[in-house]
């Protein structure tokens, strides 16, 4: 029994002693060094204030606590950035990116522009859990869904492989809104200024969190008005406005619906690039979910009316491999949905 104790003791001590040497190799590969988060939109816009409310926060919860620093790479609605980290930028641990959902289910879609595979990125987590809908502004005369049915509206987008361009065109292939899309915008932010010149009337795929904040007073006097929620559960704080899963009919078109719209539900994703060392990626993971919990991030994020509801690194794994997954039947269908007038 002593000799089996001795044993047992032996083993768990050299089991604490590996785990103390990893973690000091952690510690001392990031003292000094500086990680980037890369952020493929324009200054200013939501994945970019995130980013930024997070960086002085995550520093200090990596082990050894690098400089962490914003920068922008903006072009093709994420795709650009998301060739960068996949093919150029360094795999040891010191980049991290965010960008729209949509960026990470091109290849999925066939586009010969997007060269990586989403399935080997290393995927840190999210900050917020989107739900996205569809608005429209006071002035255009639109009060309800159902009015757009019958009646047509000119809506704003950013590029072809943008959400709010793919989702505006997706609600009108397939439930029937007659919507005009107008791209060329550089992110949510001009399209708002645009439906306040009188330009256009109306956009999709604007994330709930957005819309609470940095649309909240429009969203407040009734000038801008949410007709359909396109993504995750139906929400509490929109009731009366109808669901997208509302118009399924078959449970293919749930599926189709869910490729489209639910995955929107990885929200303010966060990645790294393939092939990195995994105990890297799972000491960003960490250090990712410790500042979701952090109370000095936490007054940051109030300040800055960003929402926080975060998903692991693993969880957003899972999501990107289910998707991933979808048939061809249904791909086709969801690509289909996406073709322009």
């Amino acid at each position: 029994m002593r000799v089996a104790h001795s044993i047992v003791v032996g083993v768990v001590a050299t089991l604490v002693a590996i785990q103390a040497a990893a973690a000091n190799e952690i510690v001392d590969f990031y003292k000094g060094k500086t990680v980037s988060i890369v952020v493929g939109h324009e200054p200013g816009t939501g994945f970019d204030i995130y980013a930024r409310v997070l960086a002085p926060h995550l520093s200090r919860n990596i082990p050894g606590q690098p400089s962490v620093i914003v920068q922008n790479m903006v072009g093709a609605s994420g795709i650009t950035a998301t060739n960068w980290l996949a093919n150029v930028a360094p795999k040891d641990g010191t980049v991290m990116a965010t960008f729209v959902h949509t960026t990470a289910f091109e290849p999925i879609f066939g586009n010969a522009k997007a060269q990586y595979d989403p399935a080997k990125l290393s995927w840190i987590g999210n900050m917020e859990e989107s739900a996205g809908v569809c608005g429209v502004t006071k002035a255009s005369g639109i009060v309800s869904f159902d009015d757009l049915l019958a009646k047509e509206a000119i809506f704003g987008a950013t590029g072809q492989t943008g959400p709010l361009g793919t989702f505006a065109q997706a609600v009108r292939n397939l439930l029937g809104a007659k919507l005009k899309v107008v791209y060329g915008y550089k992110g949510s932010a001009e399209v708002k200024l645009a439906m306040n010149r009188g330009e256009v009337q109306g956009i999709c795929g604007l994330p709930l969190s957005t819309l609470k904040s940095f649309w909240g007073d429009e969203y407040k006097t009734g000038d801008f008005k949410p007709v359909i929620q396109l993504s995750g559960k139906p929400q509490a704080e929109l009731k009366g406005i109808p669901h997208v899963d509302r118009y399924a009919k078959t449970d293919e078109d749930r599926q189709v619906f869910d490729l489209i719209f639910g995955a929107q539900a990885l929200g303010r994703v966060y990645v790294s690039p393939p092939g990195q060392p995994e105990a890297r990626t799972k000491a960003l993971r960490d250090a990712l979910m410790a500042t979701m919990k952090d109370d000095k991030f936490l007054a940051d994020a109030t300040k800055a009316k960003i929402d926080v509801d975060p998903m692991s690194g693993e969880q957003v794994a899972a999501m990107i491999a289910r998707y991933s997954a979808a048939s061809p039947a249904v791909v086709a269908r969801a690509k289909a949905a996406f073709s322009r007038n």
